[in-house]
């Protein structure tokens, strides 16, 4: 193929292999999959899967349509591996070893400076699945009026970058607390620091809370449900007003053996009959004050997260065999690291896309051609935009990754080095 010349649409996916080779991505799939053989074909199915997250490919008609473009050149494969094919692969590889992936990756990540790791953002995403598998019923959110089959999905986010640093799964029947402790465990082995997590109500439980207080290295807070016996706790309080119609008071929260924690409150409203109350609750030193104005009101990058990088591949589910979900979970991660290294790299319009954007747009939406000299794949770009801003940091690739210790031979492309030209 790449001997008769390829042209197509796809030539800019080839933008994230210079990322990839930064990464170590082919290193982490062959250490998922277990084949260090170079020839090996399971991980360039798996890099497959890492490119239709980063297209937000979404079904078999779409992936009939990613032939003859450069897609499968750039995957190491002479086709596009079928979906039978890509479902064996996620079958014979388990939850513990894709949550063996995500963390080598959370730490490459962290080396590279992509998680600040000051706070931390957890969220539980649900995600409407049409499985035929007979499980409990759940509502999206509190707001949903319905309740559906749900694949339960548990981020934790860099509250700063807005990157995620691991991901947990489990079925619609599983707790809060039961998939919250294992992701705390992971970010206890990515992040080398101590930092804030912050939470929502749903993860205010006894359990979690005694985890918390006597935790070394992790803080949490948690707005508290607002139940009548700790609203009238609150209400009691010494309060200290801020500014008009908002003040702030503390108290003391009890747990289990003895066991207190900050109990935080805030009121808003100008005069009694008007007083709202909020509780909160914290393992952290801060003044009530910074959390409750300063640090909490940083959870909604969450909702940001979601609202840009969902069609990753975090916003539908097709099965609820939680071997090949989460597997495709965490290809996704990887597709969203390459992007993010990328996305620094793209003039100011183009970096502030969402993840749907980008792949329509850039990796879907330029045309170009591939073709191989000497011992390089040369990558030409007719129609990019911000070509300039793009030619700075892709022409002469192989020159400027060996500039920054990186190996310029891709190895799922047969040791070929890779650069890139702007027309």
């Amino acid at each position: 193929m790449l001997a008769e010349k390829i042209s197509g649409t796809l030539v800019g996916l080839w933008l994230l292999l210079p990322e990839h080779l930064r990464l170590g991505t082919w290193d982490l799939l062959t250490a998922w999959t277990g084949c260090r053989d170079a020839n090996a074909i399971e991980p360039r199915l798996a890099l497959q899967m890492v490119h239709e997250s980063a297209l937000c490919v979404n079904g078999v008609r779409q992936q009939r349509t990613l032939r003859q473009k450069g897609f499968e050149t750039l995957n190491g494969l002479p086709f596009v591996a079928t979906d039978h094919a890509i479902h064996q692969l996620l079958d014979q590889h388990t939850i513990a070893e894709a949550e063996s992936l995500q963390l080598a990756l959370g730490q490459v990540r962290q080396a590279r400076g992509h998680f600040p790791g000051h706070f931390v953002l957890l969220d539980p995403h649900r995600i409407v699945t049409w499985s035929k598998r007979q499980v409990q019923l759940k509502k999206k959110s509190n707001r949903s009026a319905t309740v559906s089959k749900m694949l339960q999905t548990f981020f934790a986010i860099d509250g700063e970058s807005g990157q995620p640093l691991t991901i947990g799964i489990g079925s619609s029947s599983v707790t809060i607390t039961q998939a919250t402790l294992p992701l705390i465990a992971r970010l206890e082995k990515v992040l080398p620091t101590k930092a804030l997590l912050i939470g929502d109500t749903e993860h205010f439980t006894l359990e979690l809370l005694n985890h918390f207080a006597t935790h070394p290295k992790f803080s949490i807070l948690l707005p508290a449900p607002q139940r009548q016996s700790l609203l009238q706790q609150i209400a009691a309080m010494k309060f200290k007003r801020l500014w008009a119609g908002y003040a702030v008071a503390e108290g003391k929260y009890q747990l289990a053996d003895h066991q207190a924690i900050r109990l935080l409150g805030q009121r808003t409203g100008e005069t009694q009959d008007t007083y709202t109350y909020k509780p909160f609750v914290t393992t952290c030193k801060k003044s009530a004050a910074d959390l409750m104005t300063l640090v909490f009101p940083e959870r909604w990058n969450i909702e940001e997260f979601f609202n840009c990088e969902s069609t990753l591949g975090w916003n539908r589910a097709s099965t609820l065999n939680l071997n090949i979900r989460f597997g495709r979970l965490s290809m996704a991660l990887m597709a969203q690291a390459a992007c993010y290294e990328l996305r620094k790299k793209l003039p100011g319009g183009i970096k502030n896309w969402t993840a749907e954007s980008l792949a329509r747009k850039l990796f879907n939406g330029i045309d170009g051609d591939i073709r191989v000299k000497n011992d390089t794949i040369i990558v030409t770009f007719y129609n990019a935009p911000e070509a300039n801003a793009l030619r700075e940091h892709y022409e002469n690739l192989p020159q400027k990754l060996e500039a920054e210790g990186v190996d310029p031979k891709v190895p799922w492309l047969y040791n070929f080095k890779v650069d890139f030209r702007f027309k």
